[in-house]
């Protein structure tokens, strides 16, 4: 099956299109993008937003042309790429040209990166509890995203866990767009790490009177 010609959920499309996840469910009930019919399935499960490869053609370029051509012409720029679905190149008015196949080759090669991600990471039947973790080790994926969103340097991150690379690290920031998780995100201990210490700090700006302050 061709990387396009398979189907996505609204979070896989956002995370191979570029686009936040919020604009993909919009421009999916405002019928910009045409999603399967009828629930479709797939190994894993049923989807039931399902989105084609045409359908994260038309997000990269609805979003991605959008200051510059009004919804109206928008459409009309995916009647001209249905019309002529191998043309290279499309004009979408008098002074735009739209490299069609530079967006196709873009989201080829995210879909890529996403098979590589979904290759890399699993989860492993009696391996920190179910939690998704890089295939090979017992180190929890969303654990080493929420270290970096949290602040920690990839470079500390890369001495502390030797056995992931740079490229592994970019891989699970884009499976945990494809997989976002449902309800209250799990705190770091929950997922497996162990706190060796803590302290509390002062921020520049908190209001709040320090301990010393407050003293008479």
């Amino acid at each position: 099956m061709g990387a396009l010609a398979r189907i996505y959920t609204p979070a896989e499309a956002a995370a191979v299109s570029g686009i936040g996840i919020k604009a993909v469910h919009n421009a999916i009930d405002k019928r910009i993008v045409d999603t399967v019919p009828s629930t479709a399935r797939r190994i894993g499960g049923v989807v039931r937003r399902a989105l084609t490869g045409e359908d994260l053609l038309r997000l990269k370029l609805w979003y991605g042309v959008g200051a510059t051509l009004p919804a109206d012409r928008r459409y009309r720029l995916f009647e001209e790429i249905k019309a002529a679905p191998r043309a290279k190149t499309v004009r979408a008015d008098d002074l735009l040209i739209v490299d069609v196949a530079e967006a196709r080759k873009q989201l080829k090669a995210r879909i890529v990166d996403l098979d590589e991600a979904e290759a890399a990471i699993g989860r492993v039947k009696g391996v920190m509890g179910g939690e998704p973790v890089f295939k090979g080790t017992r180190i929890p994926v969303r654990m080493i995203t929420t270290m970096l969103a949290q602040g920690a340097d990839e470079a500390e991150v890369l001495e502390g866990y030797p056995k992931l690379t740079p490229r592994v690290i970019e891989l699970a920031r884009m499976w945990v767009a494809a997989h976002p998780v449902r309800g209250r995100p799990k705190k770091l201990v929950e997922q497996g790490v162990k706190i060796k210490s803590s302290k509390r700090v002062v921020l520049k700006g908190d209001p709040r009177p320090s301990a010393r302050s407050r003293r008479v």
